[in-house]
């Protein structure tokens, strides 16, 4: 298991349209992969489940990533989330 802390740029969270691009580049790993933020709980994957989490700017995150290819799994999302901009 590989887990990378990171924090959310983007202005406005992982609303719709981040949340959407970030399952679909979740989506290019074997890994399972998931978002943690709190006591909150996602799978990368799940679109309903990122936005269930209410997700805003400033939030503290953690990937975790397991699987064949976690680490790259958890680096590229870690990265994603660090510097997506709307």
């Amino acid at each position: 298991m590989t887990t990378l802390n990171t924090t959310l740029k983007n202005a406005q969270g992982l609303h719709a349209r981040p949340a959407t691009l970030f399952c679909k580049e979740a989506g290019a790993f074997k890994s399972d992969i998931k978002l943690v933020c709190g006591d909150k709980e996602g799978n990368a994957k799940s679109l309903i489940a990122l936005l269930a989490m209410g997700l805003t700017a400033g939030a503290e995150l953690q990937v975790v990533a397991e699987g064949e290819d976690e680490e790259a799994a958890a680096k590229h999302m870690a990265d994603f989330i660090a510097t997506f901009q709307e």
